[in-house]
């Protein structure tokens, strides 16, 4: 059974649904924008744009995030003169939390992504499990520790050798995220994320590591390094993924 964008996307937001809204509609989403464009002319052209839109709702019991990113690129053949897109990929992930204590919380978790030149129609999965802050100080400096399990189902583009035309199974799903206020207006920022099948035993990894400075009121500059690291991928296709992005963050 083939299933549909659509249906998978949707699936994505409603597993960070706004639990927490009933408890308490008062309190206000908070968020940031973010907005990184180069264009280069010259002996060569290219344009690149990336974009991401986060979302955080927290009250005493539950904490609900949801992330949009979108990465394009294109540049100019060398023969043809003609631009050529070279990157197109979109990215949403949803996660709420159900908050035991302080430190320790239940997560459930979806991901979703699409990726013109990956191999696959689409990527996706879901998870839950459990999760403890380990460290906070203070509003922005805490290492936060996540395992659970789940399902990944990811729909080639083209079908396999052996005429499968995706990839799905139970997956365990680890991850980790240190935020550390340098200062009063800079914070560091890695976070770590590996799922692994529990089949096939293929794992998708990917690391995330930032700064960010505030520039003035709630606009700040963040620099990002991003990579993704599959151990299997499609014929024709790269095991390995970065983007460095330098781009303008608000803050609302």
């Amino acid at each position: 059974m083939r299933v549909s964008k659509q249906v998978l996307l949707a699936t994505v937001v409603a597993s960070a649904s706004p639990v927490a809204l009933a408890e308490d509609a008062g309190v206000p989403w908070k968020g940031e924008g973010e907005l990184g464009v180069l264009i280069t002319e010259g002996n060569s052209k290219s344009t690149n744009i990336n974009a991401r839109l986060a979302l955080k709702h927290e009250v005493e019991k539950w904490r609900n995030t949801m992330e949009l990113r979108s990465v394009y690129a294109e540049a100019e053949d060398d023969e043809t003169g003609e631009d050529e897109t070279t990157s197109e990929k979109y990215n949403a992930q949803a996660e709420t939390n159900y908050k035991f204590d302080e430190r320790q919380f239940w997560f459930l978790r979806g991901a979703y992504e699409d990726d013109r030149f990956s191999g696959y129609d689409f990527q996706s999965s879901a998870s839950t499990g459990y999760g403890n802050r380990v460290w906070e100080q203070g509003e922005k400096s805490f290492l936060e520790l996540k395992a659970g399990a789940g399902y990944r189902y990811n729909l080639l583009q083209e079908p396999d050798e052996n005429g499968n035309d995706a990839e799905k199974g139970t997956i365990l799903r680890f991850a980790g995220a240190f935020n550390y206020a340098l200062s009063e207006n800079a914070l560091f920022i890695q976070e770590l994320s590996t799922e692994v099948g529990v089949q096939d035993g293929k794992a998708t990894s990917e690391s995330l590591t930032a700064l960010q400075a505030n520039v003035v009121g709630n606009l700040s500059m963040k620099l990002g390094y991003r990579v993704k690291h599959e151990s299997e991928v499609p014929p024709g296709t790269e095991k390995t993924d970065t983007e460095i992005s330098l781009a303008l963050l608000y803050g609302f």
